[in-house]
């Protein structure tokens, strides 16, 4: 084996393929290494040094050197794939390595080939697959397209690389903004929350470290220009910009928009959040299936639940005659532990001892009493509502087989009236063309006996 042959391809690889020149080095050690354990044996003790700076190699077989030129004759093929393998193998830890740093980061590229919905893209060093699962709905790729997206999820697989991208992540919206808004690449605006449900609609909530600078018009731009190019990439997702503020009193009605909120209760030991709105406003709060609510939730990180003031004074109601059943809850704590958010027995089962203590003065035992009295409900009202959900659909297929059989008879007693219909049909046409060809045979018998009358007068 030419020692300054090994320099030169270390130093080539290192260069063409950008992998460090001690992982090369390396790669040709457990090459060698391994080619001559299958001349020798796994018995065998050797060891194997190549010197980084001559390239000379060194191999000690149990304890004695061998000859050079022996190794070379052994290791040739042998080397030769396992250092292609080594190679492969750092080739994909660099791409690894350079591409987990991108994860999460917008990437450009080109499909090139579509295969069950599956788009694969070439990013440059690499090939990325774009999963349907990760495709906004509705929209549809095609060969040659250029696209963008974020970089989901880097991973080894054998030898080769996998990249996974994603058009649905909210990090794809994050990283449009900071493409096309540049005050947020400046960091001079900052997107301090983001909710998206891809495809239909995204709320992202904004602050500005300048006042003299409106951080929702900015990123809105003049007449919508910036914002409308997000969307078009979007394929026409809504985009709800609102305004962040560090008070949840400001920014969840901020987040509810274009709802009006009337007033905002904070429920702390719950997490909890309850929106007073008025009737006109309550379907627009809460939006199509539940939609702007569910947004605003993930904007803020609290639960939030909008109701109207009637319906809050209702619930408040029923929930003190509930918890009042509770051993050792009196009218007071019952009342108290509503006012903290408290509505059902799901929500009593999960309080902290430490908490109810404080607020009721009872002892670990009773507390304990209560919580274990407020869970064996929750389960109890949670499998009755399992069975009339289940007793309700039992109803509703018997009702659609009832239907069903009854539109089933119904064509049944149709088609039977058309063939029975069809039937007499038939045997009045037959029974008309019978007499009509026994007319016809009359008039013929008629006409008959009148010429041979005629006949024998013209011979008389």
């Amino acid at each position: 084996m030419n020692a300054s042959e090994v320099l030169r391809i270390v130093d080539a690889i290192h260069r063409d393929k950008a992998i460090d020149k001690e992982i090369v080095f390396e790669g040709i050690e457990q090459a060698i290494l391994t080619a001559l354990r299958k001349y020798y044996g796994e018995e065998d003790e050797l060891t194997v040094q190549i010197d980084r700076s001559s390239g000379e190699p060194t191999v000690i077989h149990n304890g004695e050197n061998l000859d050079p030129d022996i190794l070379g004759r052994i290791a040739a093929q042998t080397a030769k794939q396992v250092m292609i393998q080594k190679i492969r193998e750092a080739e994909r830890d660099a791409l690894f390595d350079e591409f987990a740093e991108l994860k999460s980061q917008l990437v450009t590229g080109t499909i090139t080939r579509l295969e069950y919905g599956v788009a694969t893209v070439n990013i440059g060093k690499s090939e990325a697959i774009l999963p349907r699962s990760e495709q906004i709905p509705g929209e549809s790729h095609r060969v040659n397209e250029r696209i963008r997206a974020v970089i989901r999820e880097v991973k080894k697989a054998g030898s080769r690389l996998k990249i996974v991208l994603s058009r649905v992540h909210p990090d794809f919206v994050r990283r449009l903004f900071e493409v096309e808004i540049p005050e947020i690449a400046e960091n001079v605006i900052e997107v301090r929350s983001l909710a998206r449900e891809a495809g239909y609609r995204t709320k992202v909530a904004v602050s500005c470290y300048d006042n003299s600078i409106d951080s929702v018009g900015a990123c809105v731009g003049v007449r919508g220009a910036r914002i409308r190019n997000i969307v078009d990439e979007l394929g026409g997702e809504r985009i709800d910009i609102v305004r962040w503020n560090d008070s949840l009193q400001v920014l969840i009605p901020n987040a509810l928009q274009p709802a009006e909120v009337e007033d905002v209760i904070l429920c702390p030991m719950l997490g909890r959040v309850i929106v007073l709105v008025r009737d006109d406003q309550l379907s627009l709060a809460i939006g199509k299936k539940g939609q702007n609510v569910r947004l605003a939730s993930k904007l803020v990180g609290w639960d939030i639940e909008v109701m109207t003031r009637d319906e809050l004074d209702g619930q408040l109601e029923r929930s003190v005659m509930a918890f009042s059943q509770v051993p050792h809850v009196t009218e007071d704590l019952a009342e108290s532990l509503v006012s903290q958010g408290f509505f059902s027995f799901d929500d009593l089962s999960v309080i902290e001892p430490d908490h109810l203590r404080e607020l009721s003065g009872l002892t670990d035992e009773q507390c304990d009493e209560v919580i274990e009295f407020a869970d064996a409900e929750s389960l109890r009202l949670e499998e009755e509502e399992k069975l009339a959900k289940a007793a309700a659909r039992a109803t509703r297929e018997y009702e659609t087989q009832v239907a069903v059989n009854t539109q089933q008879r119904d064509e049944s007693e149709e088609a039977s009236a058309d063939t029975q219909e069809s039937e007499d049909d038939t045997q009045e046409s037959a029974q008309s063309e019978s007499e009509t060809t026994a007319e016809s045979s009359a008039a013929s018998d008629s006409n008959l006996e009148a010429g041979e009358e005629e006949a024998s007068v013209k011979e008389n």
